[in-house]
């Protein structure tokens, strides 16, 4: 008999094939369940609901450091973004360029989420912003945020504000109370309240007003494409079935190759159809998401630089702390 496994996902190309049934884990009944990442995370760390689950790489950081051991990582990654790229700014801001983000009111739905660590640290490491050149203000509260459930607290040295009930990112941008947002999330949940449409809106723009071309550069030069996701079991299933984590990575595995097949079709089509050159089509073909710690060391590990540097995990944490000992060589 199989076992049975809840697991919470959100939905994507690369997760899509195990709501659809069609990325199978030997020996395991999938249970999946889709929500938004916000809610996720915050259900998963606060009331650990399901027996496995996408996860803030930040968060899990955090609680492995703390010494919360409920959870075993699994070198699973299914989103990734360049997040300098997400910073939306005020027109009449005085925001040229990064470096002007110095000195400025800025929104951040959680600090200690995944993306605004990508975020900061690449203000920091780009151009000389440091977290403590910057006034946060949060919006999420302590009793429903992914920090409240593994006892987040400002770094020395940085002004984390918190939102009052009342108010919310999107309002104080456009009110001008803050001048600029790491991120903006308005997709519902139960944890984000923001609502207005900013990305549409003429007082607002994007930092890099070409955010292609921003990503292009960040990844040429670094060789970094950030991670945001990643996937936990639940200890005390490992222990008593520690064949479970190679199986459900190789169940990712096999959805990742559907998403991959996937687009290599919709590639065929759309050259067929003539819409795309020879150089787009070869670009959609090249696989860039690829699970396991050998394909996403260096990601990872920047993850956690960025994470000490910035106070949220008190050492610099080392991957074999965060991941299944067996999927280390994956």
């Amino acid at each position: 008999m199989n076992l049975p496994l809840s697991i919470a996902l959100s939905l994507n190309p690369r997760t899509q094939p195990i709501f659809e049934g069609l990325a199978k884990a030997d020996g395991i009944d999938l249970i999946p369940t889709e929500l938004h990442p916000s809610e996720m995370f915050w259900r998963q760390l606060k009331f650990a609901e399901f027996d496995a689950s996408e996860m803030s790489v930040s968060s899990l950081m955090m609680a492995t450091a703390r010494g919360d051991d409920r959870w075993v990582g699994l070198p699973v990654f299914t989103t990734r973004h360049f997040f300098q790229t997400w910073i939306l700014v005020r027109r009449d801001a005085g925001i040229e360029g990064p470096a002007d983000m110095r000195g400025k009111r800025v929104g951040v739905p959680e600090y200690q989420q995944t993306a605004a660590l990508w975020s900061r640290g690449i203000l920091q490491h780009e151009w000389g912003v440091a977290p403590k050149d910057m006034e946060f203000w949060m919006e999420r509260i302590p009793a429903m945020s992914h920090g409240g459930a593994v006892g987040f607290k400002a770094p020395p040295g940085v002004t984390v504000n918190q939102i009052p009930p009342e108010k919310n990112i999107g309002a104080m941008m456009l009110s001008g109370e803050l001048q600029a947002t790491l991120l903006y999330l308005v997709n519902p949940n139960l944890v984000d309240r923001s609502t207005a449409d900013l990305h549409q809106h003429p007082q607002i723009r994007p930092l890099f007003q070409d955010p292609v071309a921003e990503g292009s550069r960040f990844l040429q030069k670094t060789g970094i494409f950030p991670i945001n996701h990643g996937m936990v079991i639940r200890r005390s299933i490992v222990e008593k079935h520690p064949w479970v984590v190679l199986n459900l990575y190789k169940a990712f595995e096999r959805a990742n190759a559907i998403a991959d097949q996937r687009r290599i079709e919709q590639a065929a089509y759309y050259i067929d159809a003539g819409l795309l050159d020879a150089k787009a089509a070869a670009a959609l073909r090249t696989p860039l998401l690829r699970h396991g710690i050998k394909a996403n060391r260096k990601v990872l590990e920047t993850a956690a630089q960025y994470s000490h540097e910035q106070g949220l995990t008190p050492r610099l944490m080392a991957l074999d702390e965060i991941f299944a000992k067996s999927a280390l060589d994956q």
